[in-house]
């Protein structure tokens, strides 16, 4: 997950912060190629939205009207979050915004996947910007993705 943002209100400003922020902490690995893909909810059909993802040279995707299938890596993502964490222990927003920051610093860093060459998130983004795979004295190198996805979900 390289950004995302928390808000107890769906104003649009939260999301479109989250973009800002994405944007300013990986210009490098940003490029034309990067999809951001979400619902078609009113944040992301927002103008001020678009206008801020297809002014930094980025493509918007979003997934049909009632259609989990389109965002099923996010969809699924979300699962696992559910399955992990509990949020029947928060008591109010600031409780759940510091268990979704510690999953998320958890996910990102720690929690090794098998699609992602099974390195964690984190460490399988250093692998496709420095070509450098951190398993190769166990596994053979594999090959690094054409098309980086950016899911987001309001």
């Amino acid at each position: 997950m390289l950004s995302y943002e928390l808000s107890p209100m769906l104003h649009i400003a939260f999301v479109l912060k989250m973009i800002r922020q994405l944007i300013a902490q990986h210009p490098v690995s940003l490029s034309t190629q990067t999809l951001i893909h979400s619902d078609q909810g009113s944040h992301f059909t927002s103008v001020k939205f678009q206008y801020l993802v297809e002014n930094n040279g980025l493509i918007q995707s979003m997934s049909r009207r009632g259609n989990c299938w389109d965002n099923a890596p996010q969809e699924s993502f979300y699962g696992h979050m559910k399955d992990e964490i509990d949020l029947a222990s928060c008591e109010d927003y600031e409780d759940v915004k510091k268990l979704i920051e510690e999953y998320m610093d958890y996910y990102n860093n720690e929690r090794y996947q098998w699609n992602l060459a099974k390195l964690s998130p984190f460490q399988y983004y250093q692998f496709c910007t420095t070509n450098v795979y951190p398993l190769a004295d166990i596994y053979s190198t594999p090959a690094l993705p054409h098309i980086r996805t950016i899911e987001i979900e309001e």
